[in-house]
C-alpha cells in the first residue's frame, strides 16, 4: 500500500527556543490586568520523543518539537472596530520522522510535518455580528478550528482525532490545516455554544509564509467549500460537508491517453461530545464520537470514526490532572485496495488503532505519556500491529 501519511496538529531549533525564552519573559496575559490590554501573547513549547516499541520491522524512536506563539489584538481597542480582532499564530516545527519508523497511513504524532521550518500558521481578521449573533472572518485559516473539531479528543496524540483522515488527505497540500493553512473567508450565524450554521470558502492549495512556494493567492485549484450545523445543549450535536470546486486526480481510473481522470472530491461527516458525569470540585467525564465518509476516488479514504472519552481532575490532589482513550478507524476505499493488490500486496478493509495517553501540569510544565496500537499499519492484513510509545513535555505561558 503506497503511504499517504496524514499530519493534522503541531513541532523546536535553538533559534525557536530562544524565541521563545524571549517570550516568556514578557508579563503573563492572564494577570489581573489583561482586561485592559489590546495584545494577548501566548505561547508553547512542545517536545515529544516518540518510537515503535513493539512490532513492525524496525524498533526505534524520534525527537520532534513544536513551538506555538499566538497574539490576539482588540482591534476595537486599537483603532475602534468595534466588534473585531486580529489572531496571528506562528509555527516553528524540526525534529525527526516517527511515522517513517511506523509506516502508518494516518501518522502516529500530531506535530509531525513532513517540511520542517517557522511558518505563519494563521493571520485572520473576525468581526462581530452582536452578541451571539455570528461573525465573518477573512485571512489564513485553520478550518480544523472551527470545522469538524471536538474539544473532547483534544488530549489524544494520534492525527486521526485532529480531522477526519477522508478529508485531511485531500487537496494538492492536504486542505488549510496544520501545519500549512490558506487563504480562507467563513461566515457563522448564532453561536458556537449554542445553535449555529457556519460555512467557508478556502483556497485549495493549502501553502503560507515559510512554505516554499509561500502564500497561495493564485487560486489555480480552486476552491475547498465547508459547511456545518450544530446545536449545543446537554450535548453538543453537529452535521458538516464539504466539496472541492475543481477536479482532481482519480487515484485509479484513466483517460484513454493513460492519464487520470478528474474526480469531484466531496464528503460529510456527523459529531457529538458532552458530558456525562461530573463531581463538583472533582473528577468530570466527556465523550466524543465522530464519523465520516468521501467519495473515496482522489484519496485513500472512503471514510473512517473516531471515539473516545476525556477524564480530567482525576486525582483529587492534581486539578490540572486528565486522561483520555480514543479509537479510530480510517477505511480504506476499493480503487486504494484494488492499487493495492495489482502491486502485489495484501490490503485491508481499514488501519485502526486505540491510544491511551494522561498528563499533568507542575507550574507552567505538562508531562503526557501515550502508548498507541495500531492494527494494519499502512493498511497492510500482512503486517504485525505496532506499539507507539510517546512521551510529551509541554511548558506554556498563557
Amino acid at each position: 500500500m503506497p503511504e499517504v501519511y496524514i499530519t493534522t496538529t503541531r513541532k523546536i531549533s535553538a533559534a525557536a527556543i530562544g524565541t521563545f525564552l524571549a517570550i516568556t519573559s514578557v508579563s503573563d496575559p492572564c494577570s489581573a490586568q489583561e482586561t485592559t490590554r489590546p495584545w494577548t501573547v501566548e505561547a508553547t513549547y512542545t517536545a515529544d520523543v516518540t518510537g515503535v516499541v513493539s512490532g513492525g520491522p524496525v524498533q526505534a524512536g524520534r525527537f520532534l518539537d513544536n513551538l506555538d506563539v499566538i497574539v490576539d489584538g482588540d482591534l476595537e481597542r486599537l483603532i475602534g472596530a468595534k466588534g473585531a480582532r486580529l489572531h496571528v499564530y506562528l509555527l516553528n516545527n524540526n525534529g525527526g520522522e516517527p511515522n517513517a519508523v511506523a509506516g502508518t497511513l494516518q501518522g502516529v504524532d500530531n506535530i509531525e510535518v513532513g517540511d520542517q521550518g517557522a511558518r505563519l500558521y494563521e493571520l485572520w481578521v473576525e468581526q462581530d455580528f452582536g452578541a451571539d449573533r455570528g461573525s465573518v472572518l477573512a485571512g489564513l485559516y485553520d478550518v480544523n478550528s472551527e470545522f469538524y473539531s471536538t474539544g473532547a479528543s483534544d488530549l489524544l496524540v494520534a492525527p486521526p482525532f485532529g480531522i477526519g483522515s477522508e478529508l485531511a488527505a485531500t487537496g494538492p497540500n492536504g486542505p488549510s490545516i496544520f501545519p500549512s493553512t490558506a487563504l480562507a473567508a467563513r461566515i457563522r450565524f448564532g453561536s458556537m455554544e449554542g445553535t449555529y450554521v457556519q460555512a467557508a470558502a478556502v483556497n485549495a492549495s493549502a501553502s503560507t509564509l515559510g512554505d516554499v512556494d509561500g502564500i497561495d493567492a493564485d487560486f489555480d485549484h480552486g476552491g475547498l467549500f465547508l459547511a456545518e450545523a450544530g446545536w449545543t445543549g446537554p450535548v453538543r450535536i453537529a452535521l458538516g460537508g464539504w466539496r472541492y470546486g475543481e477536479r482532481q486526480d482519480d487515484i485509479r481510473d484513466l483517460d484513454l491517453a493513460g492519464d487520470p481522470v478528474g474526480s469531484i472530491a466531496q464528503g460529510a461527516y456527523v459529531l457529538a461530545e458532552g458530558e456525562f458525569y461530573a463531581v463538583e470540585d472533582g473528577v468530570s467525564a466527556r465523550a466524543f464520537l465522530r464519523a465520516g465518509i468521501s467519495d473515496g476516488d482522489t484519496t485513500d479514504f472512503n471514510g473512517g470514526w473516531q471515539a473516545g472519552v476525556r477524564l480530567d481532575h482525576l486525582l483529587a490532589s492534581r486539578p490540572d490532572s486528565a486522561l483520555s482513550l480514543g479509537f479510530h478507524q480510517g477505511r480504506l476505499s476499493d480503487k486504494a485496495r484494488a492499487n493495492a493488490r495489482d502491486a502485489g500486496g495484501d490490503p485491508a478493509l481499514a488501519e485502526e488503532g486505540l491510544e491511551l495517553t494522561a498528563a499533568d501540569t507542575f507550574g507552567r510544565l505538562t508531562i503526557q505519556p501515550s502508548v498507541q496500537w495500531i492494527q494494519n499499519p499502512g493498511g497492510d492484513r500482512a503486517a504485525d500491529a505496532i506499539v507507539v510509545a510517546t512521551l510529551r513535555l509541554s511548558v506554556a505561558l498563557r
